[in-house]
């Protein structure tokens, strides 16, 4: 068994597209119309048979208050393995993503946090 997709509920899917592939990186795989909705998947382009991340529209209304808390706990909705979080970082920082937790070492592991504009907190991370 394994995953295949996982998905992070977004308010807009048009602006989540171009933030997950204009300024994380990610490669459109999906784009199929529902009805107001779409059915948008995006893959990294390292691995573009692997897992999937559904931009799920968050119209459902468990959504909002579901966010809202994960948010103000500061909790992220989903990470992300990167090779380097340090560079990363400043890579994203200089595109203007907004940070709410600085690269933090934690024994092994290195992490940040970024806000993704569509209402939700992403971790990045990599382990030694």
């Amino acid at each position: 068994m394994k995953i295949h997709l996982s998905s992070v509920f977004v308010d807009d899917q048009e602006t989540a597209l171009r933030f997950y592939t204009d300024v994380l990186g990610f490669a459109k795989k999906h784009d199929v119309p529902l009805g107001e909705d779409r059915w948008l998947t995006v893959v990294s382009p390292e691995d573009p048979t692997g897992t999937e991340l559904l931009l799920e529209p968050s119209g459902h209304p468990a959504v909002r208050p579901y966010r809202t808390a994960l948010v103000q706990d500061g909790i992220p909705a989903t990470s992300f393995a990167v090779d380097d979080v340090r560079a990363e970082f400043d890579r994203l920082r200089g595109l203007g993503v907004r940070f709410t937790q600085e690269p933090l070492e934690t024994g092994t592991v290195t992490t940040a946090v970024f806000d993704d504009t569509c209402g939700n907190l992403i971790q990045i991370v990599h382990s030694k």
